[in-house]
């Protein structure tokens, strides 16, 4: 079976030595009225062809600053990004890379199909306009005005528009937002069939979710470098201790904070919701100096691990 011209073999994923991205020691730092802030700091990362990978972290994490590098909208101020072993404006033009941003870029003007056949006129070798509306899950809405559609729509029409060269590498910034749950479901469900023929998908978002149920390997990245990067049960595991949870109107936070192990107290409703590293400490005490009922313990989620390793230390 003979590869395609950027390098997916249908039905299965081509193996290369080449990584798909590779960041070596990046550094961005912007100006600024009050001084200096350094977005990216010394950030090193490599994906290989094929991976889904989740770059997640807080807002001012640098998450962006270093997807604009990686599409050759920004330059670093010192380190290097490859893309397949080049430059990224050698791989953008030809056709390697595509991206799905959560704004911008559309025309209300013009109907869906339109968009797609005006797109497509600008590459050399587009994928079918149809092949990609029915990819994108858009086929059914080819005659209405881009105008006049959903934001989740909207973003399945940027989807569909980044397929067109039928990149290698996919970057998706928030790609599901204004999404229903069905349809988040489709696109990932699409997103995961492409990563089966070799595309490589790198995607941020704020549904550590879609995180945990869709990526091979999740990269955490704090005050521009990264903190953390292994698959979704590795993170987790990561994040020390359980969450101890019970009804109890108006608990006592304060004591609660000051048992041995408490890292963080929640109340909401009338449940309370204790992360801690010694979950016995914690389960005796609401059971025996506190009215609490309907207790549960439970290991940590993506969402205590992320919050346990981009909280701490300074933000910038």
């Amino acid at each position: 079976m003979n590869a395609t011209a950027n390098g997916i073999e249908a039905g299965r994923p081509v193996h290369t030595a080449v990584p798909a991205i590779e960041f070596r020691g990046l550094v961005k730092t912007f100006g600024s009225p009050g001084g200096t802030v350094r977005a990216v700091d010394g950030l090193d990362l490599t994906v290989r062809p094929g991976e889904i990978v989740a770059f997640l972290g807080p807002n001012g994490a640098g998450k962006t600053t270093t997807i604009d590098m990686l599409l050759g909208l920004t330059r670093p101020d010192s380190g290097e990004v490859r893309v397949f072993g080049g430059s990224p404006s050698d791989a953008i033009a030809a056709g390697r890379v595509s991206a799905v941003l959560q704004s911008g870029g559309l025309l209300p003007d013009l109907t869906v199909g339109e968009t797609v056949r005006l797109i497509a006129t600008l590459h050399a070798h587009p994928r079918p306009v149809t092949e990609v509306l029915v990819r994108a899950g858009i086929d059914d809405i080819a005659d209405r005005l881009v105008g006049k559609c959903s934001g989740g729509q909207q973003q399945r029409l940027r989807f569909a528009l980044a397929l067109l060269p039928d990149p290698e590498l996919l970057v998706l910034d928030e790609p599901t937002t204004g999404m229903d749950v069905e349809g988040r479901r489709d696109f990932w469900h699409a997103i995961r069939q492409d990563a089966r023929r070799g595309r490589t998908v790198l995607f941020a978002t704020h549904y550590l979710d879609e995180a945990d149920a869709y990526a091979d390997r999740i990269v955490l990245v704090r005050a521009g470098r990264v903190v953390a990067d292994g698959s979704a049960a590795q993170i987790k595991n990561l994040a020390a201790g359980r969450t101890v949870s019970a009804t109890l109107p108006a608990a006592d936070s304060a004591r609660l904070l000051a048992l041995p192990g408490v890292d963080r107290v929640e109340q909401r409703g009338d449940r309370i919701i204790v992360r801690a590293k010694d979950s016995d400490v914690v389960a005796r005490y609401l059971l025996t100096a506190t009215p609490a009922v309907d207790l549960e313990i439970s290991a940590h989620n993506l969402e205590d691990a992320f919050l346990a390793l981009t909280t701490t230390g300074d933000q910038r």
